[in-house]
C-alpha cells in the first residue's frame, strides 16, 4: 500500500544548511522510489487557517518509506531541516481507489 511521508514546517530559516538539505534530499528518495507530490506551494484556503508549509512525499510502501526515513543518507541531512526548522514528520499509509468514506467506521 502507498506510504507517505509527510510535514509540515514552520519557521524555516532559509540559509545554507536549508540550501544544502533541498539540493541533497532528492538523492536520498531514488533508492526508495520517493518523490514529492506537495512541496510548499500557497495553497488556497477555502475552509479555516494554516500555519506552516505542507510537503507530501510518496513511497510504494511501508518498507520504502521506513528504509528512506531510517537510510544513513537521510539521516546525514537531517539535521539540516530540523536545525533550521519546527514542524511535524510523519509516516502515514494512504487507501486506495476503492477506499469510501464509511471504510472507517470498520476501523472503529
Amino acid at each position: 500500500m502507498t506510504h507517505y511521508a509527510i510535514a509540515n514546517l514552520q519557521n524555516v530559516n532559509v540559509g545554507p544548511d536549508i540550501v544544502e538539505y533541498l539540493e541533497s534530499i532528492d538523492a536520498t528518495l531514488a533508492p526508495y522510489d520517493g518523490h514529492f507530490i506537495v512541496h510548499g506551494h500557497q495553497p488556497e484556503y477555502v475552509e479555516g487557517e494554516w500555519a506552516g508549509t505542507l510537503i507530501v512525499i510518496e513511497f510504494p510502501d511501508q518498507a520504502s518509506a521506513r528504509g528512506w526515513y531510517d537510510s544513513p543518507a537521510y539521516q546525514a541531512i537531517r539535521p539540516l531541516r530540523t536545525n533550521n526548522s519546527d514542524g511535524v514528520t510523519m509516516l502515514l499509509e494512504g487507501v486506495d481507489r476503492t477506499h469510501r468514506a464509511t471504510d472507517v467506521l470498520a476501523r472503529s
